[in-house]
């Protein structure tokens, strides 16, 4: 179970939580420095908007984010709050 709101728009979750298709806005990325300076130099950082493309078996996620495609393990994507924006095609 988790700590956070769930199905509501606009509600907070894990980046891991998120459904294919979905939009999401990064709120708060909690992690160790390193890793987190890296994601914050590939873009992620409070505010981007990321999209899931897939979701694959093994429990990485296929995001894109500010024009480009990253594929992120269950451990990341754990540690990373977003809020629900909405669906795309």
């Amino acid at each position: 179970m988790t700590k956070y709101a769930r199905g509501a728009k606009g509600s907070i979750m894990v980046l891991y939580e998120g459904k294919k298709g979905e939009v999401y806005h990064v709120k708060d990325i909690h992690m160790e420095e390193g890793l987190m300076r890296r994601l914050q130099a590939l873009g992620l950082n409070e505010g981007t908007e990321v999209k899931i493309l897939n979701r694959k078996k093994g429990g990485a996620i296929i995001l894109y984010v500010r024009g480009t495609r990253f594929a992120m393990g269950r451990h990341i994507t754990s540690n990373i709050e977003v809020e629900e924006k909405g669906q795309e095609d």
